[in-house]
């Protein structure tokens, strides 16, 4: 379908530029009519008005506040939240998944839940003003169950490319395999294990110190949204130490 020119064109002649000048005239009064209507309501009914503005003043500050003191609360609630490695072995997959975007939340993230059928290897997806965009890739499993290499590798293909996310990790109750240990600090995805979720969930230490996240003003994913960085991210322990805070 073509692109229609508007109808619309310049007055020509003086006949025309008089009629467009009547239009204009005839649009501007009946403005100022309504203008000094509404003045005269005004003038006349300024006590309701008043009240009614005062009124609506009164229940905006009243949403506010409440608004505030359930954030507060949340805020409190969120700050000595717990769990025991107990606790989130009894949880279903998607309690589990709920458990972490809380977890974050008390950690100073702006975290939600989302994961479902066609996820595209995220499952929660947070985000900082320091650490940037994390995906968070949840494994519920048996105690003695082990990740293998084949998550880190779905992980590491989305959370950039699809998410624009600049850092990534895989959180499960139970372990990982020496090799998806070993990829994932290679390519920057890491893991949280066992006993790294201990130290989350049962002692308060922050997800993005046990990953000593860096900054994404100095690294990024392949594939995130702005490539601002001249080096990608690239999430690698310290040497010596890849057990993370105990």
């Amino acid at each position: 379908m073509g692109w229609r020119r508007s109808a619309f064109r310049r007055p020509r002649g003086a006949v025309e530029y008089g009629a467009a000048a009547l239009v204009a005239a005839a649009v501007a009064s009946l403005v100022v009519r309504l203008l000094v209507r509404v003045g005269e309501v005004l003038v006349r009914w300024w006590p309701l008005v008043t009240v009614l503005a005062l009124l609506g003043f009164a229940a905006g500050v009243r949403r506010a506040v409440a608004a505030a003191r359930e954030h507060a609360a949340r805020a409190r609630r969120l700050s000595v939240l717990r769990f025991s490695l107990a606790e989130l072995d009894a949880m279903d997959d998607r309690q589990f998944e709920f458990a972490l975007r809380d977890l974050l939340i008390r950690d100073g993230w702006s975290a939600r839940q989302v994961g479902q059928q066609g996820d595209q290897a995220a499952d929660v997806i947070a985000d900082h003003p320091a650490y940037g965009r994390l995906v968070v890739q949840a494994k519920h499993t048996k105690v003695a169950a082990k990740v293998g290499s084949q998550v880190m590798y779905q992980v590491k293909g989305t959370a950039g490319p699809v998410h624009r996310a600049d850092a990534a990790t895989v959180v499960t109750n139970g372990g990982f395999t020496r090799d998806a240990r070993e990829w994932g600090e290679r390519h920057a995805v890491g893991w949280t294990d066992r006993e790294r979720l201990r130290s989350w969930a049962e002692r308060g230490v922050p997800l993005h110190q046990i990953l000593r996240l860096p900054t994404p003003t100095r690294r990024r994913l392949p594939g995130a949204l702005r490539p601002r960085f001249a080096a990608p991210f690239e999430w690698t322990a310290p040497e010596g130490r890849t057990d993370g805070v105990r």
